[in-house]
């Protein structure tokens, strides 16, 4: 045979083996079997806990932050997250448009949020804490509400109830109608509501224990020269409100948490840096009763009560 003969047959064959290669079907690829896919798990739900403006937000979230730790600790249902405002009337605005799953309000903002979906079920407890005081400079020796007449006032918000509307009433009382007679001045927080007396910007200031007491433990200045003039008649403390739309069970072990803490060496602990003994559940209704008491003397001196100018949407 010629080489040109083989090498053609070659060439033949080589084209036979590849059509009939490419006329079988393939096998397919070995693909593994699997059982069920498994369900993905659930995010973990997340509730924004929030507390009125009662420190200047590193002090705020130095006292609060180890609470919120310590509830997280307890439960892997849910999870809290502490949220600061930076005055009263961002707190509110907040609160009353149903942005907080659970607060700390003041009592007055406690029952006005019941009238937009929360419920109060518990609050601070020490009630004889929960006063107003009213602070002036040693040197300007203030004796009788008369030497406040004219003179600018400094409170922490129109709603701080111990801080503003206890302290007004305290004073209306006795011959001083501050809204009339004097020069109101909001700031914001309680610590500058004392701030604003020492640096002579306000001839009296309006705050209530816990945060006078820390100020003038850290600064002793402070403390040399200011001076309580007068103190409220004591109310009842702080709420505690939660969301109507949250799970009855994660409520109980918000609840356990809380009014347990007293209870334990690391929640005394937390509790002590809030310059508190407990937490104490009270029932809703009752809460509201002794806040609506005051609102009606309140109301019956002043006419009506302050609205805090929230922009609710």
């Amino acid at each position: 045979m010629s080489r040109t003969f083989l090498f053609q047959l070659l060439i033949k064959l080589t084209l036979l083996f590849f059509i009939i290669g490419c006329g079988k079907k393939s096998e397919p690829d070995y693909e593994p079997q699997y059982g069920d896919t498994p369900a993905v798990k659930a995010q973990k739900v997340e509730y924004i806990f929030a507390v009125h403006p009662l420190h200047n937000p590193e002090r705020f979230f130095e006292i609060y932050q180890p609470l919120i730790n310590y509830i997280n600790a307890k439960t892997t249902a849910f999870s809290l997250k502490l949220e600061s405002s930076k005055d009263y009337k961002s707190f509110e605005n907040k609160l009353y448009n149903r942005k907080f799953h659970f607060a700390l309000p003041n009592p007055y903002q406690s029952v006005i949020s019941t009238k937009y979906g929360y419920h109060i079920f518990g609050k601070m407890g020490d009630d004889e804490r929960f006063r107003g005081i009213i602070v002036a400079r040693k040197t300007d020796h203030i004796r009788s509400v008369s030497q406040l007449n004219g003179e600018a006032i400094s409170f922490p918000s129109a709603t701080a109830l111990a801080a503003a509307m206890m302290p007004k009433y305290y004073l209306k009382l006795r011959g001083l109608d501050v809204e009339k007679n004097a020069l109101c001045r909001y700031v914001g927080s309680q610590e500058s509501s004392v701030m604003n007396v020492y640096l002579g910007k306000t001839k009296a200031g309006c705050t209530w224990p816990p945060p006078w007491e820390m100020l003038i433990m850290q600064r002793p200045e402070i403390n040399a020269a200011l001076e309580i003039v007068w103190q409220t008649e004591p109310l009842i403390n702080n709420g505690l409100v939660v969301r109507n739309d949250i799970p009855q069970d994660h409520l109980a072990l918000v609840e356990k948490s809380l009014f347990e803490l007293h209870n334990s060496g690391k929640g005394k602990t937390i509790l002590n840096r809030m310059d508190l003994s407990r937490f104490e559940k009270i029932d809703n209704d009752k809460f509201v009763a002794v806040v609506e008491s005051f609102l009606q003397k309140y109301k019956k001196e002043f006419g009506s009560l302050p609205n805090g100018e929230v922009d609710r949407k």
